[in-house]
């Protein structure tokens, strides 16, 4: 029977593990002693390449769709450090990129100047800004301080104008007054 199984392993082009011979019929293979004759055997089905063993992943994608549910992954479960599992530097450059990219698109869209943006920038640097929120905020209550002194400026100018041509005007009454 072993010459047979190796015969019959290399037609089918597999491993001896997976050929199987029909034990009910064992007289008549254990006859067949060349290839022609496992041929005939396999074509009748006395000797049958098996199937490959399944692997299966069912149980492994059920306990990754838990673990994104956040099961499994307490103190316990838990190998490296904080820092091993999470660097702080990888949530440092994720935040600095997500505010990088926020000051160059109002830059690019005209909410913020050149002056703003690199003001806005270094402060980003200098871990002003915990998230996008805070340093969303920040921008307007910048630009809205900017518009107020503006507003409170131009009041001053107005009323300094103002107080000029009273001024001429009073000069003008008293020269009047005086011919």
């Amino acid at each position: 029977m072993k010459l047979q199984k190796r015969l019959a392993a290399e037609i089918k082009k597999c491993g001896r593990g997976r050929i199987w011979l029909d034990p009910n019929e064992s007289n008549e293979i254990s006859m067949a002693n060349s290839r022609f004759n496992i041929r005939k055997l396999i074509k009748d089905g006395l000797i049958i390449r098996k199937a490959v063993k399944m692997h299966s992943r069912s149980r492994v994608r059920k306990n990754l769709e838990a673990k994104r549910k956040g099961r499994h992954t307490g103190i316990g479960k838990r190998r490296g450090t904080k820092e091993a599992r999470l660097p702080s530097k990888v949530i440092w450059m994720r935040r600095q990129r997500v505010l990088r990219r926020l000051l160059r698109k109002y830059r690019q869209q005209k909410k913020i100047d050149k002056h703003l943006y690199h003001f806005f920038y270094r402060h980003a640097k200098g871990n002003m800004y915990k998230n996008k929120r805070v340093l969303v905020e920040a921008i307007h209550k910048l630009k809205a301080e900017q518009v107020k002194a503006k507003g409170l400026l131009e009041q001053q100018e107005a009323r300094k104008e103002k107080a000029k041509i009273q001024k001429t005007k009073k000069l003008q009454k008293k020269e009047d007054l005086l011919k």
